[in-house]
């Protein structure tokens, strides 16, 4: 008979794993996708929306929140864990304003979150939160961008660009090609394409065309947050959004149409 043990929060299994900390993990899995950039002189989040209803109030669905002036963060799990999660770290950073005068560093306050995270996974009668975060904004001091990411467990990094691909009940995304596309998929083709010197343009063009590797239905359920030094965050109007795609789609036509012209040239 195999051996019983307690999976409880709080106990670990005997091969090392807590098993509600992975169930989180799990449940991050099921969320949207959600992308973060990290430019020479910007930071950008982009996370697919659900679609809402028509009499719905899309103010009320928002997968991208300020926590400071300076910091904003994208969330993917269950949004009812983030919301608590998002009030405690916009406590934490007015605290630290009056404490000591000065704005929270992006380090800091993800620092705050991944701690707090860290602790339900260890206490009695509660569980871990179900979100995974993306973290961005400048440091007063130095007026850098930062870009980080925290888990369920409550360890946090620090990305130049980070992707989180939700896996359905049948496996991953498909193309519309029918390709099965992965997260290591769309991390690649972000890899591949990222280079440290992004403009403004190019990161936001980057986290779109990213976004669209696995959001079938396009603009309308993207939603892209861009935060730069001089003109501080902003939200991407639908119209916006879908001027990219639209520029996107032109040159995925005219890459399309180069590649067929050396084969038509070799074959005469």
């Amino acid at each position: 008979m195999a051996r019983s043990y307690d999976r409880a929060l709080t106990v670990f299994s005997p091969d090392g794993h807590l098993f509600q900390v992975e169930y989180a993990i799990e449940a991050v899995r099921k969320g949207t996708c959600a992308v973060g950039v990290r430019g020479k002189n910007c930071v950008v989040l982009g996370v697919e929306k659900k679609s809402v209803l028509k009499l719905q109030d899309p103010r009320t669905v928002r997968k991208i929140v300020m926590l400071d002036d300076h910091v904003c963060m994208a969330f993917a799990g269950l949004s009812a864990d983030a919301r608590v999660l998002v009030n405690k770290a916009r406590v934490e950073c007015q605290s630290h304003r009056l404490t000591v005068e000065d704005p929270v560093s992006i380090e800091y306050i993800t620092c705050y979150i991944a701690s707090v995270q860290q602790k339900y996974t260890q206490s009695g009668g509660v569980r871990p939160f179900g979100i995974s975060t993306l973290i961005m904004g400048f440091d007063a001091n130095d007026k850098t961008p930062r870009l980080y990411q925290t888990d369920p467990s409550g360890i946090y990094y620090a990305w130049k660009i980070e992707i989180w691909l939700k896996a359905s009940n049948y496996g991953d995304y498909f193309n519309k090609d029918g390709q099965e596309l992965s997260s290591n998929t769309v991390r690649e083709f972000l890899e591949k394409n990222y280079h440290d010197e992004l403009s403004t343009d190019e990161a936001i063009k980057l986290t779109v065309r990213s976004l669209l590797e696995v959001v079938q239905t396009g603009a309308k359920n993207i939603e892209i947050a861009v935060m730069t030094l001089d003109a501080g965050i902003k939200n991407l109007e639908i119209d916006e959004v879908e001027g990219i795609v639209t520029e996107i789609e032109k040159e995925k036509e005219a890459e399309a149409e180069k590649k067929k012209k050396p084969s038509a040239s070799t074959s005469t």
